[in-house]
């Protein structure tokens, strides 16, 4: 597939070794369905939001990105900065810790604002995690992505995709390469959120964006698969299944 956009940022080391190491894997081993990439910004700060269906996700959404002229920092959880070897590629790739679920949060929240306003892409899944939802449709947000939009007036760019949960299976270690899948990602245009620049940040305005935002990666999501959304978003606490990690693990008694 033709580059859009050349990168017109610095690598560094890590992403020289990532792009060496990923790029030639997926293009051995999967195909790729790319609609509109040129609507990522090709400059300044942004906040890339998209649904989550796999672990393999950062990979296919760093390609994507990086093929259309962007360099990715993933709010991504703090164990892979404790994990060897991981730890100093994740550093050095920028990419932002994030504990889940915890008070520590805040600091990630500052690192990313701080990202945006320097002029980079935060990519952010605004599910928190894997979806739940039994079909994998884009489920309940969280207020993360609104908040770093409001806080610093730049654009959301809504991503949908599809496929990557084919290739590798949420919650499992064994991918699928033959035959070949096929990676399907679709760029919108940004999320209208004018209306709520420049009011206090509030609750019920963080959650009127993040509903906005999960609505246009919604979209985005039926046109790939062809098929229409349930009406109402998934809801893990609400359905009583565990916000994070593998909802079919039985817990330890």
């Amino acid at each position: 597939m033709a580059k859009v956009r050349r990168l017109q940022q610095k690598r560094g080391w890590a992403w020289t070794t990532v792009v060496a190491i990923v790029k030639p894997t997926l293009l051995a081993f999967t195909k790729r369905d790319w609609v509109d990439g040129e609507k990522v910004p090709a400059t300044g700060g942004c906040v890339v939001a998209v649904n989550h269906i796999s672990h393999l996700d950062p990979m296919t959404l760093g390609f994507f990105l990086y093929e259309n002229g962007r360099l990715v920092r993933y709010l991504t959880k703090d164990a892979l900065f404790r994990t060897p070897v991981v730890k100093h590629i994740v550093t050095d790739a920028g990419q932002i810790p994030v504990r889940r679920l915890t008070e520590g949060a805040a600091s990630a929240f500052a690192a990313a604002v701080e990202a945006v306003q320097q002029g980079e892409c935060i990519g952010v899944y605004p599910e928190g995690t894997i979806t739940k939802d039994p079909d994998g449709w884009p489920m309940r947000g969280k207020t993360g992505a609104a908040r770093i939009a409001l806080t610093t007036g730049c654009p959301v760019i809504p991503i949908g995709q599809w496929g990557a949960q084919d290739i590798l299976p949420a919650y499992t270690l064994r991918p699928h390469v033959f035959p070949r899948r096929t990676a399907h990602y679709m760029a919108g245009d940004p999320v209208d959120l004018s209306d709520l620049m420049g009011r206090p940040i509030t609750n019920a305005v963080l959650h009127e964006a993040t509903d906005r935002i999960m609505g246009a990666i919604t979209e985005l999501v039926e046109e790939l698969r062809g098929e229409k959304a349930p009406a109402v978003r998934f809801d893990p606490r609400s359905s009583g299944v565990t916000e994070i990690g593998n909802p079919r693990k039985k817990k330890r008694g």
